[in-house]
């Protein structure tokens, strides 16, 4: 933690809030009719010598004023600031939205949309593992040249819909005996589970199914197999960082990362797997394409059990002050929300 008076305190934090106002480095005189502090311009320039020495302040070219550092903002962050109360207007509308849809990818989506809105950055939600969702009810339905709609139905209240391409044509009561098959034998079960112990049929029973019994696997097997489209990390409001032009640089690396995804998977695991807020500015995510942005992301559970996060990414100059207890509420009544539909 560091340390330094109340003096250095009360400028470093009415710096670090006019910075985030105005995206402008703030000099000596503007500090002094913000704070009213009783000293010179003189002694505040020096304290703003110090808190650069520390590490904390740079001045951004010729400027005569300062702007914070990422580490200036981690302390303001930790140590100085002052969270917001969450209007009660955010809190109803959510509420509205959260008892609005019918299924959980829905409602999370729309829940980050929502945020997104809300705070003028984007927003990712980090969906929980379908391997880990039980199945309720699953139908194979006819198609046409060999293609097979197939509704699974998950205890979330979730429901997918996707088309398997099959190797030869199969009728509806075959498809009518797979869907018994799969609903007798693998309802309530996890859907991983269920994928495995198909897979584990399929290839121990071939030599002795007949013609029928292989196709009906053959349809339960595709029908579980995984879906490269299931993606893990949802974003949503991609568009509200180009308010920020000037706070971030390279846009088109921060939009190819949200397309790729693999590094926000990575740094939204490390929400998944920490108690309450956790938030990451610039180098801190330990990813360069995050270099000018902060992510603020809170995990959400159900029955205890983190299966979740939501997050948003803006520039490191946001307004942490009500962007923080935002993702805080946001994430508890998600797991609200999900508790009473498990």
């Amino acid at each position: 933690m560091t340390k330094f008076d109340q003096r250095a305190q009360t400028l470093m934090k009415a710096l670090v809030e006019s910075y985030i106002a105005s995206g402008q480095p703030v000099g000596s005189k503007k500090l002094l009719e913000q704070t009213q502090l009783a000293v010179s311009p003189a002694t505040v320039r020096n304290v703003m010598q110090d808190l650069e020495a520390m590490g904390l302040l740079t001045a951004p070219h010729t400027s005569a004023g300062r702007i914070p550092t990422a580490q200036g903002v981690r302390v303001f962050v930790d140590q100085l600031l002052t969270v917001s109360n969450v209007e009660e207007a955010y809190l109803k509308q959510l509420q509205q939205q959260l008892g609005r849809a019918s299924e959980t990818g829905e409602m999370l989506a729309s829940v980050s949309r929502m945020l997104s809105n809300m705070t003028n950055m984007t927003g990712l939600i980090r969906v929980p593992s379908r391997d880990v969702t039980r199945v309720k009810h699953v139908e194979f339905l006819p198609l046409s040249q060999n293609k097979i709609l197939v509704i699974l139905i998950l205890d979330d209240g979730e429901v997918q819909n996707r088309v398997i391409q099959l190797d030869s044509e199969v009728s509806r009561d075959e498809l009518q005996q797979a869907s018994n098959y799969v609903n007798h034998n693998f309802a309530g079960k996890e859907l991983n589970t269920v994928r495995q112990e198909l897979l584990h049929e399929l290839k121990s029973d071939r030599a002795q199914m007949d013609v029928m019994m292989s196709s009906m696997m053959e349809v339960a097997e595709k029908g579980f197999s995984k879906d490269d489209n299931d993606d893990e990390v949802q974003v949503t409001g991609k568009s509200q960082l180009l308010n920020y032009t000037g706070d971030i640089s390279d846009l088109k690396s921060l939009f190819d990362a949200f397309a790729e995804k693999t590094q926000m998977l990575t740094l939204l695991d490390k929400c998944l797997s920490a108690e309450g807020v956790q938030l990451f500015i610039g180098e801190e995510s330990g990813y360069d394409v995050f270099s000018q942005c902060s992510v603020v992301g809170a995990p959400y559970s159900i029955d205890g059990k983190a299966v979740g996060v939501l997050a948003v990414v803006g520039p490191t100059r946001m307004a942490y002050d009500k962007v923080i207890p935002m993702v805080d509420i946001t994430a508890k009544l998600i797991s609200s929300a999900l508790k009473k539909d498990s």
